[in-house]
């Protein structure tokens, strides 16, 4: 008979430099534990304003859209009937609606273009790029702010720079501001105006397409639209994305110009009436009905989401990334 020998492997010890004792073993879970402490203290001022700042106020609100409050009584439990009064008897909030949407949907893509047009423009090698940058992305800054909406007033006004500018054509014009077929149009320009932000944004998408692609068309015989429409507009449709859904939820929620332009009324005859501008009148305005108001915000909120929703599940038909 054949014996089979059955050989063990042996087993490799672990090198002692490697090996952990108890007691180190103990000492490193103490400073990961420290160290996860020390991490929460230094979160604890955000986790507070979360709760205090944000969260707190967003689960009032939602309560109080179901009340009538004033400011001052007891907030007396109404059910929908705020929703229900939004939606059938208020005219000015379906004006304010209106306003808004037409705000959002002509100022946003314009804003857009223009801020691409001038990226491209940018983007040929300009000498002093970073000085362009600059002066570019300024009414960004500038353009939410109460000093600029009254700039806009003086230069929309009966005197103002436009109208002087007409005047050398011989063209009489009007106080824009003042007229409700022009006014919400003066606001949709302040917004288009205020285009440094996605510039900016643009720019840098551009910088990051290969010049080989370029290269390799121009010498298929491709012209210069040609591969804006093939190369650029393809390979900045991630960032086209991501400038539109910031910019749409910046437009619904503006507030500042129409504020100052109109003088807080949301004039003339409500044509600057925004949504944010009535939420504003009727939770602080002499009526103080801050249950309506809070009903409104929600709306607003579930605006915003719809259009942001709508914007992710169809950018899977119009958004291409590198890796598809």
């Amino acid at each position: 008979m054949t014996r089979t020998e059955i050989r063990a492997e042996p087993t490799r010890a672990r090198p002692l430099s490697l090996r952990k004792t108890a007691p180190e073993a103990k000492g490193a879970k103490v400073r990961r534990r420290r160290e996860a402490l020390t991490a929460y203290l230094f979160l604890a001022p955000w986790f507070v304003g979360l709760a205090v700042i944000t969260a707190g106020p967003l689960v009032a609100s939602l309560y109080l859209s179901f009340t009538d409050y004033n400011l001052i009584g007891d907030a007396d439990w109404v059910g929908l009937d705020n929703y229900e009064r939004m939606f059938t008897d208020d005219p000015r909030f379906m004006k304010a609606l209106r306003n808004t949407a037409i705000y959002v949907f002509l100022s946003v893509p314009l804003q857009l273009g223009f801020a691409l047009a001038l990226a491209l423009l940018l983007d040929r090698g300009v000498s002093g790029l970073p000085i362009y940058r600059s002066i570019y992305y300024l009414p960004s800054l500038l353009g939410g702010s109460v000093a600029i909406a009254i700039l806009w007033r003086q230069i929309f006004g009966d005197d103002g720079i436009v109208n002087g500018f007409l005047g050398i054509f011989g063209v009489e014009g009007t106080s824009w501001i003042a007229d409700p077929d022009t006014a919400l149009g003066t606001l949709i320009v302040l917004n288009v105006w205020t285009f440094g932000s996605p510039m900016v944004i643009f720019l840098a998408g551009l910088r990051q397409i290969p010049q080989s692609l370029y290269e390799a068309a121009g010498i298929d015989g491709a012209n210069k639209l040609r591969q804006f429409r093939s190369i650029t507009l393809p390979l900045l449709t991630p960032i086209i994305f991501f400038n539109l859904v910031l910019q749409l939820i910046n437009a619904f929620q503006s507030f500042t110009q129409a504020f100052v332009v109109s003088g807080g009324k949301g004039g003339p005859a409500d044509s600057t009436l925004f949504y944010t501008m009535y939420i504003y009148l009727k939770g602080f305005g002499p009526s103080l009905e801050m249950g309506y108001a809070s009903a409104m915000a929600w709306v607003l909120v579930l605006i915003i989401a719809s259009f942001t929703a709508v914007n992710f599940v169809m950018s899977k038909y119009w958004v291409f990334y590198s890796d598809n």
